[in-house]
């Protein structure tokens, strides 16, 4: 597996990649009316630069969603989860919600916020103001992980809830099926192979099951763990694939000088027996057409 990024990013990944899908299960009452022709689109944080901190564009996820047909005004969703529940401000959060509602000229905004562990320090309200009056009043929408069940979620058709299980509440003995129940959701609700490496990686790093339970995995769930090993090995042979195409193109540039689109193209639709027999035939061809000649 490969090693993990920061939850921040892992968390920022899924969101882009299942907008509707995390809108869905992070904030459900918000989202009920977003339906499939709805559009939703990322907000480019580069424009935020200026106007705020650093960690802003870490951990916070800006969704417009819109309605093309125009039953509804626009809304923005701020979506940011935070995995160390004593790292959260609220005071940060509504700052960012004002400085974004001012930028994209609106007020429908709904702030959301995903826990991986809840904690009573969490501030959930804020008001601003004095004995006598309240002149700012603000919240949010949050969802605290490992407060929900992953039985409730293991046959659950949203993917972002699958993924999660790893994250939600069972008891130790369990975490051999909920990690096997978020591994059989990625498989029946992600096509894409790509996104199922990826997502693979993001199941096994939340699950963190030990050597045992591994062990245990393969006896119990024998098909899941083939699968997975199926899978192990492409990334593996992609990898090796990968390099010898960065070393075949680094040694027909450095002896026939910059390549073509069309031979440029045609090396990276090559097939790894064919990338290795055109680096042997590298050494004694004399033109770059003897390098794809057939012997």
């Amino acid at each position: 597996m490969s090693a993990p990024n920061s939850h921040d990013q892992n968390f920022k990944n899924l969101i882009l990649d299942y907008p509707r899908q995390a809108l869905e299960f992070f904030a459900p009452g918000e989202a009920v009316h977003i339906d499939e022709s709805v559009r939703i689109t990322p907000i480019r944080q580069e424009q935020l630069k200026n106007r705020l901190g650093d960690r802003f564009h870490e951990l916070d996820v800006p969704l417009l969603v819109e309605w093309p047909d125009g039953r509804r005004e626009a809304l923005l969703f701020v979506l940011e989860e935070e995995s160390d529940p004593a790292r959260f401000s609220i005071h940060r959060l509504g700052h960012y919600c004002l400085d974004l509602a001012e930028l994209c000229k609106t007020d429908r905004v709904v702030p959301v916020v995903v826990f991986l562990r809840g904690d009573a320090r969490i501030r959930k309200r804020l008001e601003l103001g004095s004995e006598n009056h309240a002149f700012l009043s603000f919240r949010y929408l949050f969802c605290i992980l490992n407060e929900m069940s992953a039985e409730q979620f293991r046959d659950s058709d949203n993917i972002v809830a699958r993924l999660n299980l790893p994250n939600m509440a069972y008891v130790r003995q369990a975490a051999v099926d909920v990690f096997a129940w978020a591994f059989r959701g990625l498989l029946e609700l992600e096509p894409d192979m790509e996104k199922r490496l990826k997502y693979m990686d993001f199941i096994d790093i939340y699950s963190r099951l030990n050597d045992n339970e591994r062990e245990l995995f393969a006896e119990q769930y024998p098909q899941e763990k083939q699968t997975m090993m199926t899978w192990s090995e492409r990334v593996r042979s992609e990898g090796v694939q990968q390099g010898e195409l960065a070393v075949l193109i680094r040694q027909l540039t450095r002896r026939f000088g910059p390549l073509d689109p069309v031979t440029d193209e045609r090396l990276r639709k090559a097939k790894s027996v064919e990338l290795e027999q055109w680096a042997e035939n590298i050494l004694d061809a004399r033109t770059l057409e003897d390098v794809f000649s057939e012997k």
